[in-house]
C-alpha cells in the first residue's frame, strides 16, 4: 500500500476511488515497530534455501539455543543431523486415537516452514505473545494444520535435562482442536472476498508508519469500503502453523492471527473478535 498524508490529522489512501471516510489519525509514539506485509506478497519474503536452511545446517548450533524454544527450533528445522539427534525414538505416534510408533530408520526430515520463508501464529491475547521470548518455557507444540482436509497435526516439544527434544505427534480432526472455530472462519476469511468485507468491523483499528517520519507510528481506522487499499495483498490459504508456546490455548472470543518472516522484520497482525456469535476483524497492523 502507498500512504499519503493529508494536512495534520487526516490520512488517505493513494489511489483510494469514490472513498467517503477519511482515516483519522493520532502520533502513538516515537518506537519503530516492525514493518508490515501489507504492500508485499508473501513470496517476497521466501528466502532462498542458501541463505537459511544451508546456512543454519553447515554451522553447529550454540549451546545458548535450548534456552529459547525458536533459536532450538529454526535450527531443529534446517540441520537434519540436529533433528535426528533431538527426536526421541521410537517416537510416539497417536493418529485420530490409534496409537503407534515411529522408528528412527523411518523418520523422514521435517523442515517445517523454513523452506517458505515464513509462518503463521495464533494468540489469543497481547500479553499471550510475550511468552514467545519466555526462556522458562519447557514444553511447546508446533501445529501444521490442514485447513483443506479438517485435520490438525501437532509435534510436542519438551525441553528434557536442558535440551529440547521432539517427544510425541499427535493427528487428529480440526474439530478436536481448541481453535477449531477460529480455524473454520480464517479458513473461509482466506478465500473470499465478500466474506472478509463481511467480517470487518466498523471501523477496524490500524497503525502504520508515518510516511514524512520514519520514526513516528500512527493510529488511524478504516471502513469496510475501504478494505481492497488496507487488506494484505496475500493471506495464507488452505495450510497455515501455529505454535502454542507453554500452555494450551483455551478458543476464547479473542484471536491474533500473525504473519511473521523469518530472516526479517516484516510482520501482520490481525486482531479478531467474536461479536454476537460472528468473528469480527477489528485491528490490522
Amino acid at each position: 500500500m502507498i500512504w499519503t498524508l493529508v494536512g495534520t490529522l487526516v490520512l488517505m489512501v493513494a489511489g483510494c476511488k469514490d472513498t467517503t471516510k477519511a482515516v483519522s489519525t493520532t502520533e502513538t509514539s516515537d518506537e519503530v515497530t516492525p514493518d508490515t506485509l501489507a504492500s508485499d506478497t508473501l513470496a517476497t519474503i521466501e528466502q532462498p534455501k542458501d541463505s537459511v536452511e544451508n546456512i543454519i545446517a553447515a554451522t553447529p548450533m550454540p549451546k545458548a539455543a535450548d534456552e529459547l524454544f525458536d533459536d532450538f527450533f529454526f535450527n531443529f528445522s534446517a540441520n537434519e543431523k540436529l533433528q535426528m539427534e533431538r527426536v526421541s525414538f521410537p517416537l510416539p505416534l497417536n493418529e485420530n486415537g490409534k496409537k503407534s510408533v515411529i522408528a528412527e530408520k523411518d523418520w523422514k526430515m521435517e523442515p517445517f516452514f523454513t523452506d517458505q520463508g515464513f509462518y503463521t501464529l495464533i494468540f489469543d491475547s497481547e500479553k499471550q505473545m510475550e511468552v514467545v521470548k519466555d526462556t522458562t518455557v519447557s514444553h511447546v507444540v508446533v501445529e501444521k494444520v490442514f485447513l483443506d482436509q479438517k485435520q490438525v497435526e501437532q509435534f510436542v516439544f519438551n525441553r528434557e535435562e536442558g535440551l529440547w527434544r521432539l517427544t510425541e505427534i499427535d493427528k487428529h480432526a480440526m474439530l478436536k482442536n481448541a481453535n477449531s472455530e477460529f480455524l473454520n472462519f480464517y479458513d473461509k476469511f482466506s478465500k473470499d472476498s465478500l466474506f472478509q468485507v463481511q467480517s470487518l468491523n466498523e471501523p477496524v483499528k490500524t497503525v502504520i508508519p508515518d510516511p514524512e517520519d520514519d520514526f513516528t507510528m500512527l493510529e488511524g481506522e478504516f471502513y469496510p469500503e475501504q478494505w481492497e487499499d488496507f487488506k494484505p495483498e496475500v493471506l495464507p490459504q488452505g495450510f497455515i502453523y501455529n505454535i502454542q508456546y507453554g500452555q494450551p490455548c483455551k478458543g476464547g472470543s479473542r484471536k491474533i492471527f500473525v504473519i511473521r518472516g523469518i530472516s526479517n522484520s516484516l510482520e501482520i497482525e490481525m486482531t479478531f473478535l467474536l461479536k454476537g456469535g460472528e468473528w469480527r476483524l477489528i485491528k490490522l497492523i
